[in-house]
């Protein structure tokens, strides 16, 4: 079995910066994609920013630039995904949720919501103007 536990979310002013992480508990397939969405109040979930076990990351074109998504592995059963967030928009303001999908038939970035499997259980991000 596989857990995810968020943390690192809050308030900040626009501009400023943020990192979410995600703890990932379990031991992982040889292929994944590891998945940072997002969810603003009356919105659809979106894919915020991927990465795979090649360590290829995709991302919006929202948050070109700005956001970074990296995995750091302890050992297989022990990996942490974080999202660091630099010059923060109102825009940006949702629940952030990490997600994980095993066994790839495909490329990570195909992937949409309905298709992951495990999921944390989400961390709030507020920015102000």
């Amino acid at each position: 079995q596989v857990h995810l536990v968020e943390s690192g979310g809050g308030s900040v002013q626009a501009g400023e910066s943020l990192t979410v992480s995600c703890a990932i508990s379990g031991y992982l397939s040889s292929t994944y994609c590891m998945t940072w969405f997002r969810q603003a109040p009356g919105k659809e979930r979106e894919g915020v920013e991927r990465i795979n076990n090649y360590g290829t990351s995709t991302y919006a074109d929202s948050v070109k630039g700005r956001f970074t998504i990296s995995v750091i592995s302890r050992d297989n059963a022990r990996n942490t995904l974080t999202l660091q967030m630099n010059s923060l928009k109102p825009e940006d303001t949702a629940m952030y949720y990490c997600a994980v999908l095993f066994n790839l038939n495909t490329n990570c970035a195909d992937y949409g919501v309905a298709d992951f499997t495990y999921w944390g259980q989400g961390t709030q991000v507020t920015i102000s103007s």
